[in-house]
């Protein structure tokens, strides 16, 4: 049984609160997928190779990676409204200079930036944890959590119709404003916080890592967060380049459509949050892994099907959400004075496993197509499904 020690606020965590928490988190977390349905223009614009293209994913992973070991950590340290503005601000910044760009290389150098500068999300997310009651912790995490993927969906279609009608600069361009706004909002209604206790900048980063080697729940969810998001990105990463191509020949505007379909994952993400308060993860965890296995089945059968292609986007999304609510319902219970450290060493995990599989899926690509992707999302599947039959979960008390 852990108490939660949490420094108190000023402000209590209302509904209004909430929703702008979870836009929020939204709005800078579709950073990390604008260019998923762009990469096919990519390649024509700045003519390289579908390999080539594919690096700016796991560069912005990569360097979103960075972040959460080095940034997010801070939300342990010093005032998170501060630290969430001053992140919105940057990220902003970024966006409008990735707009400029001409140069490929230099684009790849922006995107790592960018992706360090958008995890504005990861700090707001503990940050609502600690505001929450104990009891409805896990819908709290849910509804927020519905933002981050109401973002990771829009952003693919926005980007879609935005390049279409204006190109892909436009796409950057309105996410800076976007990002500018919301910063600004954000510094009028995100509470205060009581002094925290000092802890110096090293200690945090070291003992965000070491958490992983002292508590073994964090070590188990960090494994399953990896490989779901390595799932989850190989897949989007080279959807644009398969939907672009026969039978297809989808435009932007349609391949961006596309993300809509994942919008099965909100209900999947409010469901796996009641599970969370009713202490049934383990079960949550089982079923989405077989649904990441079986949704790459029906991408592989049905891959020149535009239903069976939606209905396997569809089973993706879902998995991934429940599997990533059910995973932090149970690290955000293991040390409620350590919440940001915790999250850090958990997401560095997830999109170190996210780059490692944007960059898979971009060589097997490459080099045999559709049907090299969907073998790897099988196999990613089976070492998902495996630890979560012989796994079980804790109670989760706080």
């Amino acid at each position: 049984m852990t108490t939660d020690t949490t420094p108190t606020t000023k402000r209590p965590l209302t509904n209004l609160l909430i929703t702008l928490m979870a836009l929020a988190i939204g709005i800078i977390v579709a950073n990390l997928y604008y260019l998923q349905p762009l990469l096919h223009q990519m390649t024509r614009d700045f003519h390289v190779g579908a390999a080539s293209a594919s690096l700016l994913i796991t560069f912005t992973q990569i360097g979103y990676a960075a972040g959460l070991a080095f940034i997010v950590p801070l939300g342990d340290l010093i005032a998170r409204r501060r630290l969430v503005v001053t992140i919105f601000l940057v990220s902003a910044t970024m966006m409008a200079l990735g707009a400029t760009l001409t140069s490929f290389v230099l684009l790849v150098v922006v995107t790592l930036i960018i992706g360090l500068s958008s995890v504005g999300g990861q700090v707001i997310i503990p940050f609502a944890a600690d505001l929450a009651e104990p009891a409805q912790r896990g819908r709290v995490i849910a509804r927020v959590m519905t933002g981050l993927l109401m973002g990771i969906l829009l952003s693919r279609t926005v980007a879609g119709l935005l390049a279409q009608a204006a190109g892909w600069r436009t796409v950057y361009w309105t996410a800076a404003g976007m990002l500018l706004i919301m910063g600004v909002v954000l510094s009028r209604v995100l509470p205060d916080e009581s002094a925290r206790p000092h802890v110096t900048y090293r200690a945090l980063v070291i003992g965000s890592i070491g958490l992983l080697v002292t508590e073994s729940q964090l070590r188990r969810r960090a494994w399953f967060g990896a490989l779901v998001f390595a799932e989850f990105s190989a897949m989007w990463t080279t959807l644009s380049f398969h939907l672009s191509s026969a039978p297809f020949h989808y435009s932007n505007a349609v391949i961006g459509l596309f993300g809509l379909f994942g919008v099965a994952g909100v209900v999947a993400a409010n469901v796996a949050g009641h599970h969370a308060d009713k202490q049934r993860t383990r079960a949550a965890t089982i079923i989405s892994s077989l649904l990441f296995i079986g949704s790459y089945a029906v991408l592989w059968f049905g891959r020149n099907s535009f239903w069976a292609l939606a209905l396997g986007i569809m089973a993706l999304d879902t998995g991934m959400q429940g599997m990533q609510i059910s995973n932090q319902s149970i690290i955000y219970s293991l040390l409620p004075d350590a919440r940001s450290r915790i999250n850090s060493a958990y997401m560095v995990c997830c999109f170190t496993g996210a780059s490692i599989g944007s960059y898979a899926a971009g060589q097997l690509y490459a080099a045999s197509g559709w049907g090299g992707v969907c073998a790897l999302g099988v196999v990613v599947g089976a070492g998902l499904l495996v630890p979560a039959l012989w796994w079980r979960s804790p109670r989760v008390t706080a």
